[in-house]
């Protein structure tokens, strides 16, 4: 447990006082520089000043013990960043966007400081993103039982975001170690607080929150920051509860270097602000106290200006990143599966599963293959229930609520704590129900997509080991949001892999690698499959499946039909109905892997047939099947006899009613057609 300490100006020593204002000069001078690298065409072209809000963060950071806490700065937090130990060098390389840069190699925007080896996490430029993450590494410090607090630091107005409150609400329901710190400068950068909420202190919007934790302090003032940093840490430490820390500050400057604070604060508020200057007070404590001389102060400002003059020197010679490095970590190379390399086995062994079964069975062996292989989600662990389609059926009663157990309605909470908590350690791997159907996913795609980017944005320094589950698609009379499917969507994002199988076998070998793999998988499942016979098959024990490995379902050679999911059983029911009716063989294509794509295996099947149908069950504008078409018209159209042609869904929603259901899918017979259609071409 932290010491407890009390700092004031009498009682604390001369040699702590020198540090505390070493480092804050040396922030606040480059602080000053940094607008000048942009005049100069030198980069830092987004650079948010922190000028005013220097207590606390010479405070966060002097509370932080490196390699213990995990600390998430927003991108105001130069101060924050340098007093926990970042050197003026890391700060000016990460300013000026370098090939060297420790916080992202120049990837990520300017004044968005980390260090991955002491636990200062590279964080997103969405504001409060962060407050998720934090709560999720929380979650991994409370169950490992290891020393240490997430400490998460966001401006005043970042906390109107919805994320916020789930991050607050769920840290207090779970009594995780989380320090929120809110620095209140009263603007969002134009947008003034009476705008975003009807208590001035954002903080008071989070009053009557059960085990939470509310402190307040200038953070304008060295002492008042300190001291409360330290106790929030104390009392986190003591009474195992999260912490907000609501510090008072002022913005001095513009909010960012491409804003203009004249156009929205009159000239008596910014004089006023301007008198309020935390440094300014500090230096004039410190000569005042007797503990310094003038000429001691002056003499810290000069090795400040030297340390920064020495360190522009080296920065400004160091590499920049290349335009060949793009491709460098867009996600991590996945595990090789040794004993199935190509995903096929010869259906004689194992134990004949339902696709349901399959994925039950495949989740539970690798729990006790992985003891760090967490899941939760909504309705995965309520006694004998697991999940509303029950593919987490008796997990929790095998595997204990410390590793399998529900989370709140709240699909941003389930996908960026599952973020936070596979950055403590790299051996952990969590699978969630991202949503009860994959319709109602879209409220975590801010948290996806920081996800799908975090591998690249750190430059390899940190990838979520995640896989995302989601009950796709319709043939259930489900309507909206019980039967869409989101593939086409997600396949935007780059740094995902997006799986989609189509028979128990390739569930259980998919998911088993998804949950072996380091970075994040997409897992669909078409849960109009769960119990269907189509989808039986024998499955292997131990069964692996590889990512990018189309399965050739039938063989032919007048016509290929690429598809995956729900629909490859139609497309194999029509290949049998042309088989026997017209005498034409139709090659089957199921791809199982969207991203990445098997290529090579779609390619080779369009030169043998020279025809071409690619049907999915999403709609066909927009649909990840026009990318399937768009590859195979460039790279193999000097080998097809006919168009390339789409069969899916409508470019309408999915209806409740059967009929209108009916007339929105795609079906056998829709299939059937289209592939007369282009076989007659």
């Amino acid at each position: 447990m932290t010491q407890k300490r009390k700092y004031t100006l009498e009682s604390t020593d001369k040699e702590t006082l020198k540090q505390w204002y070493s480092l804050m000069t040396l922030g606040r001078q480059i602080d000053e520089k940094a607008p000048n690298y942009l005049k100069q065409a030198l980069g830092w072209s987004y650079h948010a000043p922190y000028a005013g809000h220097d207590g606390i963060q010479l405070a966060i950071g002097q509370v932080f013990k490196r390699n213990e806490d995990f600390l998430f700065p927003y991108y105001r937090d130069m101060l924050t960043a340098i007093s926990a130990g970042l050197t003026a060098e890391e700060i000016i390389l990460n300013g000026i966007s370098k090939g060297t840069d420790i916080a992202s190699g120049g990837r990520h925007m300017s004044n968005h400081f980390a260090k991955p080896e002491w636990n200062i996490q590279n964080v997103s430029s969405a504001t409060g993103n962060h407050t998720l993450h934090a709560v999720g590494v929380a979650r991994a410090i409370k169950r490992y039982n290891a020393k240490g607090v997430a400490i998460s630091s966001q401006g005043e107005s970042s906390t109107s975001e919805g994320y916020v409150f789930e991050a607050i609400n769920g840290a207090s329901n779970e009594k995780l170690p989380v320090l929120f710190v809110f620095q209140d400068n009263q603007f969002g950068i134009s947008v003034p607080q009476r705008d975003q909420s009807a208590n001035r202190r954002a903080a008071e919007n989070y009053r009557g929150i059960k085990n939470l934790k509310i402190m307040y302090c200038d953070g304008k003032n060295v002492f008042d920051s300190m001291n409360t940093m330290f106790a929030a840490k104390e009392y986190i430490e003591k009474h195992g509860e999260p912490v907000i820390v609501h510090a008072n500050c002022v913005r001095i400057h513009s909010h960012s270097n491409s804003d203009k604070h004249e156009l929205y604060r009159d000239e008596n508020e910014r004089h006023c602000v301007r008198l309020s200057d935390p440094l300014e007070r500090f230096r004039i404590q410190l000569l005042h106290s007797g503990k310094f001389s003038q000429e001691e102060i002056d003499s810290l400002d000069a090795e400040a200006k030297k340390v920064i003059s020495a360190a522009h020197k080296k920065a400004i010679i160091a590499p920049d990143p290349t335009p060949e490095s793009i491709f460098d970590f867009v996600i991590p190379e996945p595990y090789v599966s040794t004993n199935y390399p190509e995903g096929n086995h010869d259906g004689t062994k194992g134990e004949k599963l339902k696709f349901i079964q399959a994925l039950n069975e495949t989740l539970k062996a690798e729990f006790r293959n992985n003891p760090d292989t967490f899941i939760w989600g909504q309705d995965v662990a309520n006694k004998d229930k697991g999940g509303i389609f029950n593919v987490t059926k008796g997990m929790q009663q095998e595997f204990g609520k410390e590793r399998v157990f529900n989370a709140p309605i709240a699909e941003d909470f389930i996908t960026g704590t599952a973020n936070g908590m596979s950055r403590f350690n790299d051996k952990i791997r969590i699978v969630i129900e991202g949503a009860e159907f994959a319709d109602y996913f879209w409220p975590a795609m801010e948290q996806l997509i920081e996800t799908s980017h975090d591998y690249w944005r750190s430059n390899g320094a940190f990838a979520p080991n995640v896989t995302i589950r989601l009950a796709s698609g319709g043939y259930i009379g489900g309507g909206l949001y019980h039967s869409q499917t989101i593939e086409g969507a997600l396949a935007t994002l780059p740094g995902l892999r997006i799986v989609y199988p189509s028979f128990a076998d390739d569930a259980a070998g998919l998911l088993r690698t998804a949950m072996r793999s380091k970075g994040p998988t997409v897992f669909l499942e078409p849960k109009a499959l769960y119990n269907d016979p189509l989808a039986e098959t024998m499955v292997p024990d131990d069964f692996e499946v590889p990512f990018g490995k189309a399965k050739i379902r039938r063989e032919g050679k007048h016509l290929s039909i690429i598809t995956y999911g729900n629909t490859t059983h139609m497309a194999l029911q029509v290949a049998e109905k042309i088989s026997q009716e017209k005498g034409l063989e139709i090659e089957v294509v199921d791809i199982r892997s969207i991203v990445p794509l098997d290529k090579e295996a779609i390619l080779n099947s369009v030169k043998k047939t020279s025809r071409v149908l690619v049907v999915h069950e999403d709609k066909v504008f927009g649909g990840f099947g026009g990318e399937l078409a768009g590859m195979i018209a460039d790279e193999a159209f000097q080998y097809l006899d006919a168009p390339v042609k789409r069969v899916g869904s409508t470019f309408t929603p999915v209806g409740f009613n059967r009929i209108l259901e009916k007339a929105i899918l795609p079906n056998a017979d829709k299939i059937y057609q289209a592939a007369m259609e282009v076989l007659s071409f």
